[in-house]
């Protein structure tokens, strides 16, 4: 008897394991899932931010015009305490991040605060009129315009090809 028993469990217990992974199949095939781990990225309208930081700022803020709608504003933030620093962050149609950054901070701060450490390298880009020093770094590259009451870096994991696309883009009001 005892051993019928045991043959019993022994085999109740493979049926549940069985059904039990089915079942367990079945949810994972049938319900929708992202195997990403990220969730999409959000766009965010920046104008009345933008408003407020020309009218407040004591330099001319600069935002892109006549981007493609490939990219995406992700985030913004004028913090006028905080040496009138504006941040206009961006995702490139690669999914590529792209930050323009602008502040009275003293320069070399701003510079390494802003693009992650990134150094001066010696090559400078022409782009709108203006003369932009590059930068190179290992999480960001930039491009950086130093002007008398500003410094604006554009930075980012994006090419140089797409920092400059947005440098040239800016318009500053």
């Amino acid at each position: 008897m005892a051993g019928t028993k045991g043959k019993k469990t022994v085999g109740s217990l493979v049926l549940s394991m069985g059904a039990t992974v089915i079942a367990a199949a079945g949810i994972y095939v049938f319900v929708p899932h992202d195997d990403s781990g990220t969730p999409p990225v959000k766009r965010v309208d920046y104008r009345v931010e933008l408003l407020t930081a020309r009218r407040a700022a004591p330099y001319p803020v600069a935002a892109p015009e006549g981007l493609a709608k490939s990219w995406k504003a992700t985030s913004v933030r004028f913090q006028g305490s905080n040496f009138d620093a504006w941040h206009l962050g961006f995702h490139d149609a690669d999914g590529q991040y792209v930050g323009i950054e602008q502040s009275t901070e003293k320069a070399s701060a701003f510079i390494d605060r802003t693009s992650q450490g990134a150094t001066e390298t010696s090559a400078t880009q022409r782009i709108g009129g203006e003369t932009w020093r590059r930068y190179k770094g290992d999480q960001y590259d930039a491009l950086v315009l130093k002007a008398d009451k500003s410094t604006t870096v554009v930075t980012g994991t994006a090419s140089f090809a797409q920092l400059a696309k947005m440098a040239e883009a800016l318009r500053a009001k």
